[in-house]
């Protein structure tokens, strides 16, 4: 039944973001979401943070937020890979730049981050 409760979490932080997104699209005049995704799991976390502080977290529902959170990556790798990727790289080569620099800065820090990790073991 906790499950339950972390996917209606999950559910209401992706809604969130997703119109959030797209009133910030609106916003700066971009006919798309900007950033729903990356909001809706912004608002989960907080949204946990502040559950957890109020002490209205017991134990399976903690569980289910932390199931559904792993699984909150695949979910997003899934919705960037829907993205209109063609459209992008017709608009001009600073998407395919900005692209490319992003991969090698993550792959750049992969030795830096796994460092952090064990050190803090």
């Amino acid at each position: 039944m906790m499950l339950i409760y972390g996917l209606g979490l999950l559910a209401l932080s992706y809604l969130a973001g997703q119109l959030f997104g797209d009133f910030l699209g609106e916003f700066i005049g971009v006919q798309a979401n900007v950033g729903g995704v990356g909001f809706a799991m912004l608002t989960l976390v907080l949204l946990h943070n502040y559950f957890q502080k109020k002490h209205w977290i017991k134990g399976n529902f903690d569980d289910g937020i932390g199931f559904w959170s792993n699984l909150y990556i695949p979910v997003i790798v899934a919705m960037s890979a829907s993205q209109n990727a063609l459209l992008a790289f017709n608009h001009g080569i600073l998407p395919l730049v900005a692209g490319i620099l992003i991969v090698v800065l993550g792959f750049a820090l992969v030795p830096l981050i796994s460092t952090i990790k064990t050190t803090n073991e």
